[in-house]
């Protein structure tokens, strides 16, 4: 294919992701929007007031930051693990591996996809979050560089899992008891600076808390942890993930009957 055909077939992808996301806008967009809302009013406004401050910050802006990357994941995850499945089940996949499309344009196509969803649900909890705090962003290289990233890896995450899915329920498995403890447990909510001394080192090896906390850096300006590091651990996970999950397309197992 030349390369403008590539283009046409890449933006095809990137167009039915979205459209697929948008034209059910009801149960995609609104759902984590709510969700969001009322992790803002509970855990923001109602014991946040009782907790005081947290890293010089008020505890709900402590939060907000942690909780807009909490639904930039969950979100950029979701829609790629759930479409590339149903594309796989519904054996539509077959269709695309057997067509001329290069199969890096097929994977670019659905991360893309993925994460403008994630981006436009964390652009949306943004603005929500507007009405409870008053943020001022420290570094917007640094806070937008690191979400599309971010966005880019669990985009990545849902792909390979819808690979190795054989049923609608083990593309669920992996978002309920790994993604969401890890998310819990990444620094959403508190400061690991607070913990003793042993759980501190054993939460240093949770990759979210690195990418929690340097999208908290650059909103907040403080993070628990060196900022450089999170780029280079989420460098490094998207160039090892997106080769295996180039190599899962290539070899076709678990793709075609």
């Amino acid at each position: 294919m030349s390369i403008q055909q590539q283009w046409i077939a890449f933006c095809t992808i990137v167009s039915k992701e979205c459209n697929r996301f948008l034209r059910i806008w009801v149960q995609t967009l609104i759902p984590p929007a709510i969700t969001m809302s009322l992790y803002f009013v509970i855990f923001g406004t109602l014991i946040g007031s009782r907790i005081g401050q947290m890293g010089g910050y008020s505890y709900m802006e402590f939060v907000v930051p942690g909780l807009i990357m909490m639904a930039v994941i969950t979100n950029s995850y979701s829609n790629v693990v759930s479409s590339f499945y149903s594309a796989k089940f519904q054996h539509s996949i077959e269709e695309l591996l057997v067509s001329p499309t290069p199969n890096y344009v097929i994977l670019l196509g659905y991360l893309v996809g993925g994460s403008f969803r994630g981006l436009l649900v964390g652009l949306i909890v943004t603005l929500l979050s507007l009405f409870f705090a008053d943020l001022q962003v420290y570094s917007p290289g640094i806070m937008v560089a690191i979400v599309f990233m971010t966005s880019i890896l669990f985009s990545l995450m849902g792909f390979i899992n819808a690979v190795y899915a054989n049923s609608f329920d083990d593309i669920s498995i992996i978002p309920t008891f790994v993604l969401t403890p890890l998310t819990y447990l990444g620094g959403v909510f508190y400061s690991v600076s607070l913990l003793p001394e042993f759980w501190y080192k054993v939460s240093l090896l949770n990759p979210i808390l690195y990418m929690v906390n340097a999208f908290r850096y650059g909103i907040l300006g403080v993070s628990d942890i060196d900022v450089t590091y999170a780029f280079i651990g989420v460098a490094i996970f998207i160039m090892v993930l997106f080769g295996y999950s180039l190599h899962l397309l290539n070899s076709g197992k678990r793709l075609r009957s």
